[in-house]
């Protein structure tokens, strides 16, 4: 996997998606005191995605917080002809993803917090089925776990020294 780390990008490159609100109610001696968190995808729609999580009093406070920690852990995505290079499975929690590369002018079969997610990468043209559990938080970190695992053929080749013919004829 290649280092994800200080990855720089003007922040008007940047898109975000809100995937999840949830409201947490809090029962004190006063009443109830409502607070929110908010899941939100940042993503350029060339390869680079993130994901953050905002807590506070107010929904829009609580996006805001959710896009600056987005920002902070972006990773790059290769994404080859508006697609995938290759199958990819992963789980985080009780989510379970699956993402196969598909042909130009399939779309983006996928669902929920996984679409938002695929879409802010740049890909176009992707099947994806998610199982088990539902649970936006951890579908979210399924998906960009499984999107950080993709390899390109050029990284491949690199990595085993090879070259990038003997990748798909050897």
């Amino acid at each position: 996997m290649a280092d994800n780390k200080n990855i720089k990008t003007s922040d008007a490159d940047l898109k975000d998606r809100l995937v999840a609100i949830n409201r947490v109610t809090k029962v004190t001696k006063g009443g109830r005191t409502f607070s929110f968190s908010a899941i939100v995808v940042v993503g350029n729609e060339k390869g680079l995605v993130g994901w953050g999580l905002g807590k506070a009093n107010e929904v829009t406070t609580a996006i805001s917080k959710g896009v600056d920690a987005a920002k902070k852990n972006l990773i790059k995505v290769p994404v080859y002809k508006g697609t995938i290079p290759h199958v990819q499975y992963s789980r985080f929690g009780g989510a379970e993803v699956f993402i196969k590369p598909a042909s130009h002018g399939t779309g983006v079969k996928a669902g929920g917090a996984m679409r938002a997610v695929l879409e802010s990468v740049g890909v176009t043209d992707v099947l994806a089925k998610s199982k088990g559990s539902s649970n936006p938080h951890n579908l979210v970190k399924a998906t960009i776990g499984a999107l950080a695992e993709l390899r390109d053929a050029h990284t491949v080749a690199e990595h085993r020294g090879v070259s990038l013919d003997k990748v798909f004829n050897g």
